[in-house]
């Protein structure tokens, strides 16, 4: 998918998403998931219980199939379940597999606001965290 063709897909947020203007200058918590994927189901209600004590952040559940426009080349990238991504507004601090546990999310999430925990991925770039800010279900 090119540049273009994702500017021209309307945005969650366009679609009736629950994304605050100027979402993409907060902390983006997103878990990739899968419809399919009885692992995510189970950690849904976690990854919801999180994102009620961190209201400051948009956390996000998308489903990298239903979702795979805007995700482009990441959807493919996705390996385990659940991964996950943490953005400090278009800046990356985190993406990749993890242990489906609340106590394990909190503590990334709070390592990722002190420090990047993953190098660059070139597939992740600010214009795909921007759009990101926008796309899923918003949790919590």
């Amino acid at each position: 998918m090119s540049g273009d063709d994702r500017s021209s897909r309307p945005t969650a947020q366009a679609q009736g998403s629950t994304a605050p203007s100027g979402a993409a200058s907060r902390w983006l918590v997103a878990c990739l998931c899968a419809a399919w994927c009885r692992t995510c189901d189970d950690y849904r209600p976690l990854f919801s219980a999180v994102a009620r004590e961190h209201p400051e952040a948009r956390f996000a559940w998308i489903d990298i199939e239903t979702e795979s426009d805007a995700l482009g080349p990441l959807a493919l990238e996705v390996e385990d379940f659940p991964t996950l991504l943490i953005a400090d507004g278009t800046s990356l601090r985190f993406y990749g597999p993890l242990l489906p546990h609340a106590t394990t999310l909190s503590r990334t999430l709070e390592a990722a606001r002190h420090a990047v925990l993953t190098p660059g991925d070139p597939v992740i770039d600010a214009g795909l965290l921007a759009e990101l800010h926008t796309v899923g279900e918003t949790i919590a």
